[in-house]
């Protein structure tokens, strides 16, 4: 088993950044591919950015392109989202996966085994 618990998480004003980290414990994640996905009230939770496990590839939904960057420490057993440039549209429940299959890219919630409980992420105009 994986536990997964992001923090990092807060209220920020439109164009500032936050540093969200994802910790994880049980086992090493070395192995896995991870990912960030995003969940506004109302909405389905919809993908944000996924890396592989050695860190060597990475992927982003296009409304985060240029803005969020992903990356990992095997070492601390931890996934980092850099966010830059914050809008308003970006505010939601921020969640780390983890995939067991770490050589893949995934963009869809079902191919991930283990999930982070969340961290809030507020933008304001």
């Amino acid at each position: 088993q994986v536990q997964l618990v992001e923090s990092g998480g807060g209220l920020v004003q439109a164009g500032g950044s936050l540093r969200l980290s994802c910790a994880a414990s049980g086992r090493t994640i070395s192995s896995y591919a991870l990912g960030w996905f995003r969940q506004a009230p109302g909405k389905e939770r919809e993908f944000v950015a996924a890396i592989t496990l050695s860190g060597a590839r990475t992927y982003y939904a296009d409304s985060v392109k240029g803005r969020f960057t992903i990356s990992r420490d095997n070492a601390k057993n931890t996934v980092y989202l850099q966010m830059n440039s914050l809008k308003p549209e970006d505010t939601a429940v921020y969640l780390c996966a983890a995939a067991r299959l770490g050589t893949a890219i995934f963009t869809i919630v079902g191919r991930y085994d283990y999930w982070g409980q969340g961290t809030q992420v507020t933008v304001s105009s």
